[in-house]
């Protein structure tokens, strides 16, 4: 069995076959209604029609086109782990046990081959070192995320303080300005925060809020995705000789795929070390 598909090219495949059609039932179809009855074809009823039309086509599709995805992804693709985590995280299928399994269109055919690739996850993922990565990473809190979220909650604050002033949207003028004070205040913090966040190399790693470990006494280290949509957001775990590291990342100059190949990549260089 050839297995030469990256994860990243079958998570890109998989939103190309099955989420970029799944949004174009479910939004195209209520548009062409709304068109239809504009120009008289359909009554105005036809509207209603159309979104739950749309959601159930949408709906039938993914049912039927993720069962196809998941076969060819899970057979071409070494490292099924990091696969099915990162299929998860992009929404492209749920975790186990969840009731919309149980909508999926599966043959006993698809069943079956199914079945017979559950061996692959009896078997760790293979990671390669990757050479780009320099001997030792600082990462920092990002400026410019930071400072953009700086300048919309300024905004807010503004906002709020010209309804107090200049209209009588007290209680909506005076939401905005706590927001945005707390939050502008929060970002602020952040901006001028020159503290390193998170020290890695291939001797161990050290966070804003964790002494440095070495890699002998790290484990199950990860970068994780808690909540969804909007409210994502990104941690890095580890365990340690005595305790554990729950850190966000979000606000840094990293994003998870980047912190996931440096914890990887030093993991590896550790290991070569001690074979020497």
């Amino acid at each position: 069995m050839k297995e030469q598909i990256t994860v990243d090219k079958a998570i890109k495949r998989g939103h190309l076959i099955v989420n970029v059609p799944v949004a174009v039932l479910m939004f195209g179809t209520p548009i062409l209604g709304m068109y239809l009855s504009s120009v008289k074809i359909i009554p105005t009823f036809g509207i209603a029609i159309s979104f739950i039309l749309g959601f159930g086509l949408a709906w039938l599709y993914w049912s039927y086109k993720i069962t196809k995805w998941r076969l060819w992804a899970f057979k071409n693709v070494r490292n099924v782990h990091e696969l099915k985590k990162r299929a998860i995280q992009e929404g492209l299928i749920w975790k186990d046990n969840k009731w919309y399994e149980r909508t999926e269109i599966q043959t006993e055919s698809d069943k079956l081959n199914w079945k017979k690739l559950q061996i692959k996850f009896e078997k760790e993922d293979e990671y390669k070192e990757d050479y780009s990565v320099p001997q030792k990473t600082t990462i920092y809190y990002s400026k410019v995320k930071n400072t953009y979220e700086l300048i919309i909650m300024l905004g807010c604050l503004s906002l709020g303080v010209y309804l107090i002033s200049t209209t009588d949207s007290y209680i909506f003028g005076s939401i905005l300005t706590l927001i945005g004070g707390y939050f502008s205040f929060k970002e602020f913090i952040q901006v001028v925060n020159t503290k390193p966040q998170i020290i890695i190399d291939s001797k161990g790693i050290k966070t804003i809020s964790t002494d440095f470990k070495k890699w002998q006494t790290v484990s199950n280290e990860d970068v994780i995705m808690e909540g969804s949509g909007k409210h994502t957001e990104f941690y890095l775990v580890y365990d340690y000789s005595g305790g554990s590291e729950y850190l966000k990342i979000d606000d840094y100059n990293i994003n998870q795929k980047e912190l996931l190949n440096l914890l990887r990549t030093y993991r590896i260089r550790n290991k070569s070390r001690y074979r020497q």
